[in-house]
């Protein structure tokens, strides 16, 4: 399992509450729920390398892409 680090967050109790629910109806926890949601952010976003990346990058350094 990657190792995690621990910080407190600020939420709006509307926004909370919300995660909370949604989290409920898909049998998670807030902390695993809102873990979802950043990471879905961050691939849409194209801020998180994923292993596909990490192999295409592999394949441009050795020159077969």
């Amino acid at each position: 399992m990657a190792s995690k680090k621990s910080f407190i967050i600020r939420i709006d109790p509307e926004k909370l509450s919300a995660i909370e629910k949604w989290a409920a109806d898909e049998f998670r926890s807030t902390n695993g729920q809102i873990e979802w949601i950043l990471d879905q952010a961050l691939r849409k976003a194209g801020r998180l390398k994923t292993k596909k990346d990490d192999e295409n990058q592999i394949r441009k350094d050795d020159g077969k892409a």
